[in-house]
């Protein structure tokens, strides 16, 4: 082989090495400017303040209801020990004692489902955010 075919030769060989870097570079410079323009991080920093804000607010709301509930329970439970005071007779007291528990145990169920629904909408409020930024992200991304 004569020096100028050796010479053609390595140049188009080592023009298409340089292609397969070129083409990696390029398309990480794309997923790296498509990332910054679909999460840039200031609006993530808003993202997550406001997602936090959230969930401090719902929070406070839970923590207020846990607050009225044990109120009322024990203002119940006050009301029962001051009736079991008047209690003439075992039949009276067992009759007292079971529609207590009755009470009880209806009021606690519906204090139960209302503090998960608060949980639940407060975890949905403070979550909703990330889902549809990451699902946008996915959509322009494909």
């Amino acid at each position: 082989m004569d020096t100028y075919t050796k010479t053609t030769a390595s140049k188009a060989t080592g023009s298409r090495k340089a292609e397969g870097p070129k083409a990696f570079r390029d398309m990480a410079e794309n997923v790296t400017t498509q990332a910054a323009e679909t999460f840039a991080p200031t609006e993530a920093v808003e993202l997550f303040k406001n997602s936090y804000s959230t969930a401090v607010k719902g929070a406070q709301d839970y923590n207020n209801m846990l607050i009225e509930f044990v109120q009322a329970n024990n203002s119940a439970a006050f009301d029962f020990f001051q009736k079991l005071a008047t209690v003439k007779s075992p039949a009276e007291f067992v009759e007292l004692s079971t529609e207590h528990a009755r009470d009880q145990m209806e009021t606690l169920t519906e204090q139960a489902k209302h503090l998960s629904t608060i949980a639940q909408e407060v975890s949905h409020a403070a979550t909703e955010p990330f889902k549809l930024r990451v699902a946008k992200a996915f959509n322009s991304a494909s």
